[in-house]
């Protein structure tokens, strides 16, 4: 079941990619990737240091200070849309090979591509769209801004969306002007890899884009190091955030941090319920569980508590964990320690007399050295519970009841994140007080995730982390702005 799909022609060299080529690594050291289907290496990349992150920062310096930094907004834009094209056009690829890295579905891995064309696509009509403005003051002054981009911008990218959370970030970096140094996580990174090649060959200048490849611990920390750096974009854990967050600040360096979450869905006896249980289940099983938005919590007010875990149970039961290229359900998780990880919260739960409402199941021809854990329901988490405090990054959801809406709001707000939270209820006068109320960077009301919203802005509070992308906002966090004060008597 998991052979390599014939479709998969070649695999990205082991090499980085600066200035529109595929470099090796300074001390030619490499990395093997391991398909979370089956345990096994497939693969190899460059462990860059130090040196491969100066090479790439210095080629992005050049673009900004040559060919790219001189283009016209207009000019930007047509290359962003070149990009997108080729992302479509090479679709298939791009999601075989996303899916293999990542051990993701294939439904998933071709939605995922088909979100980083549309990140492209959408960033590719903003650049000559990015205004500044006229401020009115005194009598004899005219005053304006504008908005400039940093100029080299420095992404960390994780390994759960590699090519989402590269299209959300890169593009609106290049569509504000920047040139992009990308370290992409080691546990997945040959879908960006081939993508920055089809961005060279779609006629994005040379260094504009450069991906340095290797360990987070190494490229990683010499990317947010660089003095090169004017900004960056890091997606992780708020623990490696906060570590990025005070190298970066050690040189007065802006950065974005989006640092996971433990989401809430929250369910009211007004509910539609029937809308509201695939909306549930997809937003915790949707790559096997690991998603900083999953709605990883389900709240339920008491009098329908019951019900709606019993038929959410019946759905939990028929799910099937399987090989990426099988593409059922889930998953494997990226690799073993994280399935570890997750298991230990199931066998704490169990020790602690959680109850489990329903489990998935495991295909029976699954490989054994696979990174496989079934879906799982619980039932009555303590509120002060590990389960219902920290982000599992597995398919684990942990359910409890409320009895009123002050209740809700004190369990919604109860730990340290604040990303993402659902609501369900009809009451119309409900909904806005509980979008109000709720301690979040987004809210969605009768519906979750609104399928990606690419054009919404997206970003967290608390240890969620701060700054957003998504959408035009994502634009100004690359930028700065410039205010022109002119005396003309």
């Amino acid at each position: 079941m998991n052979a390599p799909d014939r479709r998969i022609t070649a695999l990205p060299p082991p090499r980085h990619f600066i200035a529109n080529r595929f470099v090796d690594a300074h001390d030619g050291a490499t990395l093997a990737m391991i398909d979370p289907s089956d345990g096994a290496p497939f693969a190899a990349i460059a462990r860059g240091n130090a040196a491969d992150i100066d090479d790439a920062v210095r080629a992005a310096t050049r673009a900004r200070q040559g060919v790219w930094g001189r283009l016209a907004p207009a000019a930007r834009g047509r290359c962003l849309a070149a990009i997108s094209r080729a992302i479509l056009d090479h679709a298939d690829e791009l999601a075989l090979l996303e899916a293999r890295d990542c051990g993701k579905p294939l439904a998933q891995a071709r939605a995922d591509v088909a979100a980083c064309a549309r990140y492209f696509e959408f960033y590719a009509g903003a650049p000559d769209k990015l205004h500044g403005e006229t401020l009115p003051y005194a009598e004899g002054y005219a005053v304006l801004t504008w908005r400039e981009p940093h100029g080299v911008t420095g992404h960390v990218i994780p390994w759960n969306y590699p090519l989402q959370i590269f299209g959300r970030s890169v593009g609106a970096a290049l569509a504000a002007g920047n040139a992009c140094v990308v370290k992409p996580a080691e546990d997945a990174c040959l879908s960006l890899l081939r993508l920055a090649e089809l961005a060279a060959e779609s006629g994005l200048p040379e260094g504009a884009l450069n991906l340095v490849t290797g360990l987070g611990g190494e490229a990683g920390a010499a990317l947010v190091a660089h003095p090169g750096i004017a900004h960056v974009s890091f997606t992780g854990s708020p623990d490696t955030g906060a570590q990025v967050g005070a190298a970066a600040a050690a040189r007065h360096c802006p950065v974005t941090l989006e640092l996971g979450g433990k989401s809430p869905q929250i369910v009211f006896a007004d509910a539609d319920v029937d809308s509201a249980l695939p909306a549930i289940v997809n937003a915790i099983v949707q790559n096997a569980g690991q998603t900083c938005s999953a709605g990883s919590r389900l709240l339920v007010e008491r009098a329908i508590h019951d019900d709606v875990l019993a038929r959410l149970g019946e759905r939990f039961a028929k799910l099937v964990t399987a090989p990426a290229f099988a593409d059922r359900d889930c998953g494997p998780l990226i690799r073993a320690s994280q399935r570890d990880r997750v298991q230990r919260f199931l066998d704490d739960a169990a020790r602690d007399g959680i109850g489990v409402v329903a489990r998935g199941r495991i295909a029976d021809d699954a490989p054994a050295n696979g990174f496989y854990v079934a879906p799982t329901l619980l039932r009555d988490v303590p509120p002060r519970s590990p389960l219902a405090c920290d982000e599992v990054f597995g398919p684990v959801l942990a359910a409890m009841p409320f009895d009123d809406e002050a209740h809700a709001i004190a369990l919604a707000n109860g730990t340290g994140y604040g990303l993402v939270a659902g609501v369900w209820t009809r009451d119309g006068a409900r909904q806005l007080r509980m979008a109000r109320a709720i301690e979040s960077g987004q809210v969605f009301v009768n519906n979750y995730g609104a399928g990606g919203g690419v054009e919404l802005p997206f970003g967290g509070v608390k240890h969620s982390g701060h700054g957003r992308e998504k959408g035009f906002e994502a634009l100004y966090g690359f930028t700065t702005l410039k205010t022109v004060v002119l005396r003309h008597g």
